[in-house]
């Protein structure tokens, strides 16, 4: 019998403080593992594409477009390393030791926070672009977006460091056997992560998004009943119509970001908290998809993406003057 529960330890030889072994059959874990890596896999090929076309074609070296690369960065290494690192964590022993599990933790807390303000700095950017389409030259310039995205990182990477300086004191502190790689968030951290990387960007993103639909529905209703205005006006006509295009597309961008991050904020908010659960897993997991999400937003709503991956994937992307591509 005591042979048995060994073979049933992470690590038999520690048999009084070993983690027991994932109850999931070996069936299981293989179709959950290749589905789950697929979506990773996809992940990371379809963000990467819009890394390498925002970054290479120098038509596309716009305000918002450096929001979107940044967006895509982050949704890159959510594919890369956080759904194969949970998949692994979920379905085996953790066989990493508490130091990469610190760096799982830091890693989660930096990636998904910046994610999030991408999305704010995403929903502010078509605010002004709808709503004060004469200021939006002078006031979202290339450089301040840059100093933006620069600042939006640099807030999510010291946040995550906030967020787990307990763990990286003490490596561990929340697992409670060996072989297993667990972190629970005391009650300030918490809370303050609740307001500061949850509730506060939803109300900043629903408050403008409110008035970017309003203003919006307007400009596309006088559109509508001056369409036989002079040729004079075609220009500011057709520069309106992409700017509701490009607010429509973000806008379906926001409603997929709350769709995949608010079920695992409401269940860490009525009190259960995120631990080892399936429940837990599958909500951790639901947010990393909206990694997967938006890129496939982007080839359904934006031409230029559709255009510049066809580049890319025909190695034309190779000859001498593709920076210059016209894409748009």
């Amino acid at each position: 019998m005591e042979i048995q529960d060994r073979s049933d330890l992470c690590f038999p030889l520690l048999l009084n403080s070993s983690c027991r072994k994932p109850t999931l059959h070996w069936s299981e874990v293989v179709l959950l593992n290749s589905v789950l890596l697929f979506i990773s896999l996809i992940t990371v090929v379809l963000n990467l594409l819009i890394i390498i076309s925002v970054s290479h074609f120098r038509q596309l070296h716009t305000p918002t477009n450096i929001l979107l690369l940044s967006l895509g960065v982050s949704d890159f290494f959510v594919g890369l390393l956080l759904m194969p690192l949970e998949i692994y964590r979920f379905t085996f022993c953790w066989f990493l030791g508490d130091t990469m599990c610190v760096l799982l933790c830091y890693l989660i807390g930096t990636i998904i926070f910046a994610s999030i303000w991408n999305i704010v700095l995403i929903s502010v950017d078509r605010y002004v672009a709808i709503c004060f389409p004469l200021h939006y030259p002078t006031r979202i310039s290339l450089t301040r977006i840059k100093y933006c995205v620069c600042l939006c990182w640099f807030c999510a990477s010291s946040c995550s460091f906030f967020y787990a300086k307990d763990e990286l004191i003490q490596p561990g502190r929340s697992n409670s056997c060996i072989g297993e790689c667990k972190f629970i968030m005391s009650y300030i951290p918490g809370i303050f992560d609740l307001i500061f990387n949850f509730t506060v960007p939803v109300m900043i993103i629903i408050i403008l998004y409110l008035r970017v639909f309003v203003v919006a529905v307007s400009q596309a209703r006088s559109m509508r009943s001056h369409i036989t205005v002079v040729t004079f006006h075609s220009a500011a006509s057709r520069t309106k119509r992409s700017e509701l295009k490009a607010a429509r597309t973000l806008g379906v961008l926001v409603v997929v970001y709350l769709m995949c991050y608010c079920p695992g904020y409401c269940y860490a908010l009525i009190g259960i908290g995120l631990t080892n659960t399936s429940y837990s897993f599958y909500l951790f997991f639901l947010t990393y998809v909206n990694s997967c999400l938006n890129p496939v937003i982007y080839a359904l709503f934006y031409p230029w993406f559709r255009k510049a991956v066809k580049v890319i994937v025909t190695l034309q992307i190779l000859q001498p003057g593709s920076r210059e591509a016209n894409i748009l």
